[in-house]
């Protein structure tokens, strides 16, 4: 089991990957589309970063811990 509280290296980035997610967001509406594409790329990489989610282990393509918050951060919701 993965945990931000004890892993201090998967925390930072997951940190990162949510502030790339919240680049991400504005860049896609107020940005270029090369600027979006590249911010995306730069979240995508880090989320690749992260461990799969471990409580799904019958699915294929298990999501990155942390995924939803992640993912929450590309749409533009802070909470």
């Amino acid at each position: 089991m993965h945990s931000f509280e004890y892993n201090t290296r998967e925390a930072l980035i997951q940190g990162l990957s949510i502030q790339a997610g919240k680049l991400f967001a504005d860049l896609y509406t107020t940005g270029t589309a090369q600027q979006s594409q590249d911010s995306l790329e730069a979240y995508k990489s880090l989320r690749r970063l992260l461990p799969r989610d471990e409580s799904n282990w019958g699915s294929y393509d298990r999501p990155h811990i942390g995924h939803s918050a992640a993912h929450k951060a590309t749409q533009g919701i802070t909470a």
